[in-house]
Formats: structure tokens, sequence, C-alpha cells
């Protein structure tokens, strides 16, 4: 085996990027590993400075200027797509003005593997690369685990505090719902209006047919105001037999009576259950929010209870809006502030 011959069995085995040029700038051979970025090129005998530009230092643009740069780090690019960048060092071979240029990925060496399907085979033995693509491929499992887990975490998290947040029995939202939303409407500051229902006669479904039968006739209850009132209403069961509405965007009474009476008029309409009709009503306290008016949750939720007692008090199966004259007439404290509308009491629809 001649020296030249020689020399290149070693450079293939400890440098596989690398280039062998002659003093005319030819290539006269080329490693195994660097032969698979191109392998449709004809290597041998190609110029140098037509398969890479060298991009630092910019000065080099001959093979004179790049036999000046022994020993220089350079950045070069293969010409043709995919550009890939490399990093390289030139040093002379000590026959015939011949120069060895060691090439590598860099710190890109993970794009490089991925863009020619390369292999720990294609890096020299001592090659630290391939220990870095070790650890490179072991953080992407290790953070795939952990996206994976930290997604199941926020499913738990979000389950979790959407239970917390549900009625159980009927799959509403619950008290400590409303209260973030009635709480979110007078931070924006808007119209709104917020309705709380009761059921008349539940008591006696209770008491006669058992407990079974209530939490039918409640999950019944649930579905009818869902389906009478629009998406962005929230629905909320606060306990026992109340319920309560917030509408926001709502300006129009008669808008609200219409939603009053439909309900009040579909839940006057016996309910079955295993053999026995569950007869119930409903009373309903309804007040507005009117921007400006400084009201906070705890006044609003006091003027819709007395609005709902006025409703039952009259005779069950009504709608009341709260106005003060009401604690006028129920004999309540009156809040200081501008005078309401008069009260307006919603007559029973008949339940034919």
């Amino acid at each position: 085996m001649s020296g030249i011959q020689n020399m290149s069995a070693v450079l293939d085995m400890l440098c596989p990027m690398h280039v062998m040029i002659s003093r005319t700038g030819h290539i006269t051979h080329v490693g195994a590993t660097l032969r698979k970025l191109r392998p449709e090129l004809d290597w041998v005998g190609a110029r140098f400075l037509e398969v890479f530009a060298l991009k630092r230092p910019r000065a080099v643009t001959s093979i004179a200027h790049l036999r000046e740069s022994v020993g220089i780090k350079l950045h070069l690019q293969l010409r043709d797509a995919p550009a890939t960048e490399l990093k390289g060092v030139a040093v002379e071979s000590g026959s015939e003005d011949a120069l060895i240029v060691n090439l590598s990925f860099g710190i890109s060496v993970v794009d490089g593997v991925r863009t020619y399907d390369l292999t720990h085979a294609d890096f020299a033995p001592t090659d630290l690369a391939t220990e870095m693509l070790y650890l490179v491929e072991a953080k992407s499992t290790a953070m795939e685990a952990w996206r994976k887990l930290n997604l199941r975490l926020q499913g738990a998290m979000i389950a979790a505090e959407e239970q917390a947040f549900t009625d159980t029995l009927t799959g509403l939202k619950n008290r400590r719902a409303i209260d973030h939303v009635i709480a979110r409407a007078l931070e924006r500051d808007s119209q709104f209006a917020l309705m709380q229902l009761d059921l008349d006669f539940f008591k006696r479904v209770n008491d006669t047919l058992g407990h079974a039968a209530g939490d039918h006739v409640l999950q019944t209850v649930a579905r009818i105001m869902v389906d009478e009132t629009r998406s962005e209403d929230t629905v909320a069961r606060l306990g026992g037999d109340e319920f309560v509405i917030v509408l926001p965007d709502v300006r129009d009474v008669a808008a609200l009576r219409r939603i009053g009476a439909r309900m009040i008029k579909r839940l006057e309409v016996p309910i079955p259950f295993e053999g026995s009709d569950c007869c119930i009503s409903a009373s309903i306290g309804t007040v507005f929010f009117e921007p400006g008016s400084g009201a906070d949750m705890r006044r609003l939720l006091d003027d819709v209870d007395v609005a709902l007692y006025a409703s039952k008090r009259a005779g069950r199966g009504r709608q009341t809006f709260y106005n003060k004259e009401l604690r006028h007439k129920l004999h309540l404290p009156v809040h200081a502030g501008p005078d309401d509308d008069q009260a307006s009491v919603i007559e029973r629809p008949s339940s034919g």
C-alpha cells in the first residue's frame, strides 16, 4: 500500500468527513460520511470551491487563500440544496502541496443526522457526536414523557376544577361557580339580569314518593331551565330546590317575562316517576343590575331573594321583578339609592 493510500485509509477511520485537495484545488479523496451527504456527486475531480462555499474567513476565495488559512477555523456551506453548514480546519498533507480539510456538523449535528439519516457508524469511534446524539435522544424521550405527563396533569386539574364548580346531581353549575360568574359580571359593570327560582310543592314530592323521585324532579327541572335559556346564560343549582340564572346583556323586561312564564308553565306539567306523577310549580324572583349602580353581589342576592319571597307570598307559580316598593310591602329594610321601577308580578300562567 502506497503512502497516500495508507493515509487515506487512516483518515477514513479517524476523519470520515475529510476532503483531500490537490495543489490545483481538485478533490482527490473524500471520507465515506461526507460522501453520504451528496451520494450523487462525482466527488473525485470536482473543484473544492465549486462544491463548498467558504463563509468565513471571507478572504478565502481561492485555494491559495485556503492554503494561507491552514489551522484557522473555517465556516463552509454546501452550495446545492440542502445548503448544509459545516465547520472545518485545513492542514497540509506534507506531500505534493496537497491539503486536507477535516469537516464536522458542529452544533448542528442533530439536524445533520436527521437530514442525511446518519448513524453512529458514520462518525469516528472517538467522536463525541455519538454521545451527544445519545444525550439528545434521551432528552427528547424525557421531554416527550414530561409533555405527556403535563398534559395528563392539566387534564386532571381541569377535570377537578370543573367538578368543583359542578352540581353532581343535575350537571348544572353550583353555588361556588355562580359566585364567580356574578363577580365577573359585576367587574365588567355591564347590564345583566339575575333570576332565582324555587320549586313549589317539592317537599311534598320528597315526603310522598321519596328522595329518588325528588332527585328525578331536580334533574328534569335542570333540563327544562337549560332548554329555556341561551347558551351564554349560566344556570346553577344553589342546593335543595333553589336555582339561579345569570342572563348577561339582557335589557328587555318582556323577554324575561316570557322566559319566566315558559319555565313555570313547563314545570307545572306533571313529571312521571315509576308510575306516579310528581306535581310541582315554581316561584321566580328577578332583579336587574344597572351599570354604575354600585350594587354588589350581596345586595343583588338579597334583592332577588326579596323578589322570590314576594312571588311565594303572592300565591306561588309567579315571577316578580324587584323594586324597593316590595320591601315596604313586605316590611323589609330598604336600600339607600335611586328609586327603582315599579314591581310587576306576572300572573300565574294557565297549565293547559
